[in-house]
């Protein structure tokens, strides 16, 4: 979002639409230089509310997308205890997101900055990695503890860390780092960098700021088309995670082979209905509340400021 100057005069709102930060939702107040720690102290609050309300909506959809996918031929999906883990998930989603998030909204503004106007795209990319990365130390064992519960292999998430603890060790906790990796990188970078853009693209269009039912629909797409193209990357990701001390996969080549072998092409494409509906709902939900969030934020973090100088 531009400083309010720029929304003020309509002649002027192209010019200001294209300026170095062409999205940037928590706004630099005209003038001032850019607040780090302000816009990180905002990101990780607004991050932390939109994860946590996305996963308490959804979360049916993301269990029942977990059991297709680790059910093999022939396998029948349990629909009882839908919301099995769903405490113990919250309570890793809300810094996940937090961090995410808050890594993810200064580097997107540094490189908005450094970074020539036509590549925007490559900005949001970047930043869409740099902060999955950062959120993957707390988002994988909250993954691999909440897909364990969701299979009904554990009752509770402290007996979950407990035995995964005792019979796998710490490194149990990030069961298929490398697969999560593998999918997280890229839907981060690709699901952000095409809201980004379409946000952009419309502001543009319409010479105004989006309003929340623009903002969940463009949401809405980034989500499901991101959803849809990384099903097999989660699907792989899911298989390792849940498998155990069993080690029935020894890696993700090995993952690939097992599958195509026994299954075929077609089990890769497990889950991917509820897959879909639940990351466009869920893309729908978080960048609406995200973008408001923010808003209320900025606005907060603006009156302050004025606040200060008189």
């Amino acid at each position: 979002m531009q400083a309010k100057s720029c929304d003020a005069h309509p002649p002027d709102v192209i010019t200001c639409k294209m300026s170095k930060e062409p999205n940037d939702s928590l706004a630099i107040v005209s003038g001032t230089p850019f607040d780090f720690l302000g816009v990180f102290c905002d990101s990780v609050i607004a991050g932390g509310a939109a994860g946590v309300v996305v996963e308490a909506a959804l979360y049916p959809i993301d269990t029942i997308k977990t059991r297709l996918q680790v059910a093999h031929a022939g396998g029948k999906i349990m629909l009882k205890g839908l919301y099995s883990g769903l405490a113990g998930n919250l309570a890793g989603v809300l810094p996940a997101s937090a961090i995410f998030v808050g890594v993810y909204e200064p580097t997107k503004q540094k490189l908005l900055k450094s970074l020539p106007e036509n590549l925007s795209a490559l900005a949001h990319l970047t930043a869409g990695a740099i902060g999955g990365a950062a959120s993957s130390i707390v988002r994988v064992p909250t993954e691999v503890v909440k897909q364990r519960m969701q299979t009904a292999q554990f009752a509770s998430a402290p007996d979950a860390i407990r035995l995964i603890l005792a019979k796998e060790g710490f490194k149990g906790l990030y069961a298929g780092y490398g697969s999560f990796l593998l999918r997280d990188l890229p839907f981060d970078a690709v699901q952000f960098c095409i809201y980004e853009q379409l946000h952009i693209g419309f502001k543009l269009a319409a010479r105004r700021d989006l309003n929340d039912p623009e903002v969940a629909m463009i949401g809405a797409f980034a989500g499901a088309i991101t959803g849809a193209i990384t099903t097999p990357l989660d699907v792989i990701k899911t298989r390792l995670m849940v498998q155990g001390s069993e080690n029935q996969y020894q890696g993700i080549c090995d993952c690939v082979r097992t599958i195509m072998r026994e299954e075929g092409s077609p089990a890769f494409w497990k889950g991917i209905g509820p897959r879909v509906l639940w990351i466009g709902i869920g893309g729908s939900i978080f960048f609406g509340v995200l973008e408001r969030t923010k808003q209320i934020l900025e606005q907060r973090r603006i009156r302050d400021q004025e606040s200060k100088r008189y």
